[in-house]
């Protein structure tokens, strides 16, 4: 028997074998589609629309088994990813006590010292003297800095490490512009002039039953020169960089891994426990939301900054410059403008809303971490027990 090795037999053969290598390769491009398609997105694992998809992170860190052929996210969270989760919520809420705790006490410590050394140099002056001495000078003025600058940043700085948040990843700024920073400055007039109105709301409250929530007094406070610019490099530069970095940096991405409207209500409502007063309270939460959402939807905490700086500088110089009729005037202008600017803002941006599976993974199990449910509850309890004369509250505020 002969093999039929004719030329016309090879080519048959040749097309032959490039038809079968052609077919193998669509098979194996439509296979790896397929599992392309199947394969849960580690940065948008719940396949919320409403959420942003760069901002939460892997959250295979959470739950490792997603990058796994076939699997699919169970509706309640099982015993592992439930802990892992709560590790974020607590170190969060741990960390919000942490500072809070730090810049009460240290900025105590300090001062007592300071009186102590003052007292010694200074033996005929009686502690009236020198406490007023203290919070009329740059002293005061300086302690604040140095206590917030530390409690803001080192604190945010031990959660990043615990959480392996990086610095980069709270700077990837994105889509945004002059006129954009523009927008957000206007309509946090607009939210800081809305938040006055409801603090005057619940003022009235308050007065009705013989008590007020205006507990703050700075009257005396850095009234040299050199405690008025520290005080002015404190309010309009310090303090937004720092508490951004703090709040809508380390705490937001925490408290967003699994559920990020969950992580801008969370943050807002510690951002506003931090101030220890209620006025102040109302409007960080109110501004604390905005800003939270910008952070969320720019990936960075800049935007964040650049609105702080704006609110707070505008209120310590009209505060400064006591223009009193004129300063309202520019409050509500400047609001006017706000108001059509979040308008706006509302149809176009809004706060990420929550799957049935997300929903099973923000307060459900907040509220089962230890540590952030005290954080909450022993910061709230501090604030009320300036307002409200109840021997549980007044233990907690000696106590901190």
């Amino acid at each position: 028997m002969t093999e039929n090795n004719s030329p016309g037999n090879q080519a048959e053969i040749a097309a032959l074998n490039h038809e079968i290598y052609r077919l193998n390769c669509i098979i194996d491009e439509n296979a790896r589609k397929q599992q392309e398609e199947s394969a849960i997105d580690c940065g948008s694992p719940f396949g919320n629309p409403t959420e942003y998809k760069d901002y939460s992170g892997d959250y295979s860190v959470i739950l490792p088994e997603i990058k796994q052929e076939g699997f699919s996210i169970p509706l309640d969270p099982e015993f592992n990813e439930r802990r892992r989760i709560k590790f974020f919520y607590a170190l969060g809420g741990g960390c919000a006590f942490l500072r809070f705790v730090l810049a009460d006490w240290l900025a105590s410590l300090l001062l007592i010292l300071i009186s102590r050394v003052l007292v010694s140099m200074n033996p005929d002056a009686d502690g009236g003297t020198i406490l007023s001495y203290i919070k009329g000078s740059a002293i005061f003025a300086s302690v604040n800095l140095i206590v917030f600058l530390i409690a803001n940043v080192v604190v945010a700085l031990v959660g990043m490490m615990l959480s392996k948040v990086k610095f980069n990843d709270l700077i990837k700024t994105r889509d945004y512009s002059i006129w954009t920073a523009v927008h957000h400055c206007l309509i946090a007039v607009f939210l800081m002039v809305t938040s006055l109105l409801v603090s005057g709301f619940v003022e009235d409250i308050f007065s009705h039953y013989g008590s007020t929530t205006n507990v703050v007094n700075l009257d005396g406070t850095a009234v040299t020169a050199a405690g008025t610019a520290i005080m002015l490099i404190y309010r309009c530069i310090i303090a937004p960089v720092t508490e951004e970095f703090f709040f809508r940096g380390m705490l937001l991405k925490n408290f967003s891994r699994a559920n990020q409207r969950f992580g801008v209500f969370a943050t807002a409502i510690f951002f506003g426990l931090a101030h220890s007063n209620i006025p102040q309270f109302i409007l960080a939460f109110i501004i604390g939301i905005f800003l939270a959402h910008i952070t969320q939807k720019h990936n960075s905490i800049i935007p964040a900054i650049v609105v702080h700086i704006f609110v707070n500088s505008l209120t310590t110089i009209i505060g400064y410059l006591n223009l009193d009729g004129i300063g309202i005037g520019i409050y509500l202008t400047v609001a006017a403008f706000g108001a059509i600017m979040f308008a706006i803002f509302r149809i176009s941006d809004k706060i990420p809303s929550t799957t049935p599976h997300q929903s099973r993974r923000g307060l459900s199990v907040a509220i089962s971490s230890v540590i952030l449910v005290a954080s909450f509850w022993l910061q709230l309890m501090y604030m009320l027990s300036f307002v409200i004369d109840h021997p549980v509250l007044q233990t907690v505020q000696s106590f901190l």
